[in-house]
């Protein structure tokens, strides 16, 4: 079975951030960690070379398939910042649409800078995935 190559490191969380050469998105990835750090009482690590992550937990598919993973994250990727977050938390939906201007995925959801969202959503957003994966996979 092939290794993940997203994996948790010793990488400096704040030397990766510190690499963002737009000014603007680098401060709002400075915030972001403090938010999420906060919101999820786990410490940023990096995950791979560009995913700041929280916490982790072990997944195993039924298709024998399994490894670990942040249970929230984010990446600052050259069109928006991408945050981890599980495809099926509480309230998803109706969090979504009070959010602020984003796209979403399955499994991520996309912000161009903080001043779009609202961060208290992005807060009850980010404890609502933690205990939906804290659940699914204890």
């Amino acid at each position: 079975m092939a290794q993940n190559k997203t994996t948790e490191n010793d990488l400096s969380v704040t030397d990766f951030l510190n690499t963002i050469t737009d000014g603007n998105k680098r401060k709002d990835c400075f915030i972001l960690l403090d938010i999420i750090a906060e919101t999820t009482g786990f410490k940023a690590k990096m995950w791979g070379h560009a995913i700041v992550g929280f916490g982790s937990y072990h997944y195993k598919y039924e298709s024998g398939r399994e490894g670990d993973a942040p249970l929230a994250g984010f990446s600052p990727r050259k069109d928006a910042i991408s945050l981890y977050l599980s495809p099926e938390f509480k309230n998803r939906e109706e969090l979504l649409s009070r959010f602020g201007k984003h796209k979403s995925a399955k499994a991520c959801v996309y912000i161009k800078k903080l001043s779009d969202i609202d961060v208290e959503v992005l807060k009850e957003m980010v404890s609502n995935s933690v205990a939906q994966i804290k659940e699914m996979y204890p």
